[in-house]
């Protein structure tokens, strides 16, 4: 029969090992500079430096392991080890499969394929239902900043859609299609085949809006279309777009579109997702 002792030291090892890889993968994202694929920028420098406790944590369980005397660790009388080695090793793939998925796969930005399961969206997600019901009525803090942001954005003759805008820039669009209808626009992403257009000359230019990491990233897009035959792209191809935003209707619903006047492939850029920002009037001014 086995020792008790010998039981707890395994699983110690195994826990102390867990911890280790975990903090080694982290420092080697941080290191290559994807840690960005998959989680928010406010989030990076806590996963970032959680590399150190989890190091401490593995060190100290391989030293209790290792050379620790037969007493308990905490004093306690009594220490209970699961009897089912069954039951250990299920514990422990709940921690090594994201791991090794996490080695294993290559480092890339969402695409196609995600979208696809999640569903675009032909809408910002920073702008929901509430909003548009309330804007004319009641505006509150939120849909004044939307208002502010179009004051500045209409007097330009192109407007750009920035990166560290995207989502409120189109919400922006959405709030005041009417007045922003016939405006020049350039936006940016990637080339996303939509299942719901039967247009040949239609596709999404879409984007990935993260709010803590790609476990929630919310893909959603602009329908874009052009009286020319359209370049080909392959799937997922990054492209810039320049046309004048019009609406079309999609289900029954009024939705943003851009008439493409130029279209040219981009390369992907170093940081391919979009994030909230809690001030886009000040991003916009600088």
């Amino acid at each position: 029969m086995t020792n008790p002792r010998t039981t707890l030291r395994r699983q110690q090892l195994a826990r102390s090992f867990i911890l280790l890889a975990f903090a080694l993968f982290i420092a080697h994202l941080s290191k290559s500079g994807t840690l960005h694929y998959y989680i928010a920028p406010k989030m990076e420098p806590w996963l970032r430096y959680s590399a150190i406790p989890l190091t401490a944590m593995s060190l100290s369980l391989a030293w209790e392991a290792l050379f620790r005397s037969a007493s308990p660790a905490c004093g306690c009388e009594h220490h209970d080890t699961p009897a089912s080695p069954l039951k250990n090793a299920a514990v422990y793939t709940l921690f090594l499969v994201p791991l090794l998925l996490g080695v294993v796969m290559p480092d890339q930005a969402l695409g196609s394929m995600a979208a696809d399961q999640k569903g675009m969206q032909l809408s910002s997600p920073a702008l929901n239902a509430e909003h548009l019901n309330d804007i004319f009525t009641a505006p509150d803090k939120y849909n004044t900043e939307f208002a502010e942001l179009a004051k500045k954005l209409y007097p330009q003759d192109i407007i750009e859609v920035k990166p560290e805008i995207y989502s409120e820039t189109i919400g922006a669009f959405e709030l005041f299609k009417d007045q922003f209808r016939g405006k020049t626009v350039k936006l940016s992403g990637f080339v996303y085949e939509d299942p719901d257009s039967d247009s040949p000359r239609e596709f999404v230019v879409g984007r990935f809006l993260v709010q803590c990491c790609t476990a929630d990233a919310y893909p959603f897009g602009v329908v874009v279309s052009s009286a020319q035959p359209l370049p080909w792209f392959k799937r997922d191809a990054w492209i810039e777009v320049q046309g004048t935003l019009q609406t079309t209707l999609r289900n029954g619903r009024e939705i943003l579109a851009v008439s493409a006047e130029e279209i040219r492939e981009i390369p992907r850029p170093a940081t391919p997702y979009v994030y909230p920002n809690d001030h886009p009037l000040e991003v916009f001014d600088k």
